[in-house]
């Protein structure tokens, strides 16, 4: 059975020692009964079999049996752990360290040195105790940089390249003595080798140096925020960007190349995991994109996609940029697929991961909406407040133009009054009167006075009108009285007439007023758009060129080329048939040309106003 196989091959050791090529069977055998066979691992330790295996690797001057001796320590060590207790002192790692110093030492010699460290350190916080307080770390590490030179070297021969072996076992021992159970102190020690790494990394990736040095990288810098920071700080993170933004380009014609890749996102998802704000180096070379394009590949296995988005949500968790990514190349969509189409509870688990920072996402979105939207009615408040003052303004100058209208036709009451008690008093002047009102009618502009009349006027009806406007201005222009004056007799000559002869019938007199307040009600929008001119220097000017037009033009074809406006006379109209009128009349004057310029410009302003409310309204 296996016990007396056991017994009879440790025999066989002890006599053989001048044989070592019997002794190296007979170890051969031995490691083959105890690989993966806890109870005969430990019966073999019973026996005395595991020290005196130990004492032949140290005392044996055969390099096959120092070979094949270490060889079977690491596998019964690895069976079992009773074993590994036994064997696991500074003693033994002292003894390891000179196997490796040595420069006689073979690679194959030194490779099996490395696989007694790694079973000695591996699931056992007292080896990598052992493993760092010896220095043998130290000369792990020097081993990783300078077994092989990834220049000019052909990886393709690596299962039979006793280097690259070597170096292989170098950075599986190095995750063993920083990993299961972390082990703090040894990942600040081995961080010391990252730029060589990222070196590796940058000019060469082959399967082969990224698969070892990936897995060596996200077992340092796991749940360690210190060395996380230094490998971000030397360019790694950005390293592993490129050499995954190069993996997924190729991953549509090598399957290899997926396979790696996921390796990579490993990587990337372990510097990132504890720190999620270094996520926004991943931003720029849009790292999601290519994450949720390597997601959809159909050869991934579960435990692959699992790496994926858990990555993913990594990257996401803090970083707007990345989120938004996400969202546009229908990251969303894709987590919702996977939440309801899977039956892998960590699958679930990660896809609900990655919801969840949508969520938050949202949230934060929303609140931001909110500030702005804040910000949107302070200003649509400021807004409001400035169009009220606007307003207000309008109003004001509204109730300035009621009131001047108001004036106006108050005046012109009283003139019409005052005209009536004249024509009483100097019924003489009928027949002059009716003359000039004749005249009018035939479309002349010759000025006719009447002697008794002009005296009267200069006296009596202009008094009103001079006290009147004293009280309101404090002072009144000798031009604005006279040009009052002439509007005045003009006035009463016609009402005059209209009393003596009765033909003027109640209708056209009101008409004649409301003609009268809608002239100077325009003169007044004229003034108040442009504010430049002076009302009543205008109104004078004016007065004097219709007088001179009036004096020169006598004959019917003249009478043609007049201004509607000026012959409007006391015709009834309103705001838009005056308009109408101005706008048909091919020979405006000066006055009601500026007249009609600024209703023009007072419509625009009114049609920007509106279009203004609508938009804000929209």
């Amino acid at each position: 059975d296996m016990k007396t196989d056991l017994n009879l091959l440790l025999e066989c050791l002890k006599y053989q020692m001048d044989c070592p090529q019997s002794q190296k069977e007979a170890l051969i055998t031995i490691y083959s009964i105890c690989q993966r066979n806890s109870e005969a691992s430990e019966y073999f330790r019973e026996i005395g079999g595991l020290m005196f295996i130990n004492d032949l690797a140290k005392s044996s001057v055969h390099c096959i049996v120092k070979e094949a001796a270490l060889f079977t320590l690491g596998i019964i060590i690895e069976s079992n752990v009773y074993c590994q207790q036994t064997l696991c002192t500074s003693a033994l790692f002292e003894d390891l360290i000179l196997f490796l110093m040595k420069k006689d030492s073979g690679v194959n010699l030194k490779r099996m040195s490395v696989y007694v460290i790694l079973v000695l350190v591996s699931n056992n916080k007292n080896g990598q105790t052992y493993v760092r307080d010896t220095g043998c770390i130290s000369l792990l590490l020097q081993l990783f940089r300078t077994t092989i030179s990834t220049s000019g070297k052909n990886l393709s021969d690596e299962n039979t390249d006793p280097c690259y072996q070597l170096w292989s076992s170098v950075c599986s021992t190095l995750c063993a003595c920083v990993n299961n159970p972390q082990n703090e102190d040894n990942q600040n020690i081995c961080c010391s080798v990252f730029p060589f790494a990222k070196e590796w990394l940058e000019s060469c990736t082959e399967p082969e140096i990224v698969r070892p040095i990936c897995s060596f990288l996200s077992l340092t810098v796991a749940n360690n925020s210190f060395v996380q920071k230094y490998f971000v700080s030397i360019g790694g993170l950005d390293t592993l960007a490129k050499v995954l933004l190069e993996l997924t380009h190729d991953s549509c014609l090598s399957h290899s190349s997926i396979k790696l890749a996921v390796v990579v996102t490993k990587t990337l998802d372990a510097c990132i995991a504890n720190n999620s704000a270094m996520g926004v180096v991943l931003a720029k070379y849009r790292t999601v994109s290519e994450l949720l394009k390597l997601l959809s590949n159909e050869t991934l296995n579960t435990g692959e996609k699992i790496s994926i988005i858990l990555t993913i949500g990594h990257c996401t968790e803090v970083c707007e940029e990345n989120q938004c990514e996400l969202l546009q190349n229908n990251g969303l969509p894709l987590m919702i697929q996977v939440l309801t189409e899977s039956q892998d509870e960590e699958l679930t688990k990660a896809a609900t991961f990655v919801l969840q920072n949508c969520k938050q996402m949202t949230k934060q979105l929303s609140l931001k909406l909110n500030e702005n939207s804040l910000n949107v009615n302070n200003a649509e408040e400021l807004d409001v407040q400035v169009r009220k003052g606007c307003l207000q303004d309008y109003w004001k100058k509204a109730k300035e133009i009621l009131h001047r209208i108001n004036s106006i036709e108050k005046e012109h009451d009283e003139e019409r009054l005052q005209g009536e008690v004249f024509a009483n008093k100097f019924s003489v002047a009928n027949s002059e009167a009716l003359k000039s009102h004749k005249m009018c009618k035939e479309g002349s502009h010759e000025q006719v006075y009447c002697p008794q009349l002009t005296s009267k006027l200069n006296n009596q009806v202009l008094a009103p009108s001079v006290t009147s406007g004293s009280r309101k201005n404090g002072t009144l222009n000798t031009t604005d009285a006279a040009s009052t004056r002439q509007t005045v007799q003009r006035s009463i000559r016609c009402s005059v007439h209209e009393l003596q002869t009765g033909s003027g019938p109640q209708s056209h007199r009101i008409n004649g007023k409301t003609a009268c307040v809608k002239n100077q009600c325009y003169i007044f929008l004229v003034t108040f758009f442009l504010p430049h001119l002076d009302q009543h220097s205008f109104c004078s000017e004016k007065t004097e060129k219709v007088k001179s037009t009036s004096a020169t033009s006598s004959s019917h074809k003249m009478e043609d080329l007049r201004c509607l406006g000026c012959t409007a006379g006391g015709l009834s109209f309103n705001s838009k048939t005056f308009t109408k009128m101005l706008q048909r009349c091919l020979h405006r004057c000066d006055h009601h040309r500026v007249i009609l310029e600024a209703e023009e410009r007072y419509r625009r302003e009114l049609c920007k106003m509106a279009a203004g409310n609508n938009s804000r309204a929209a």
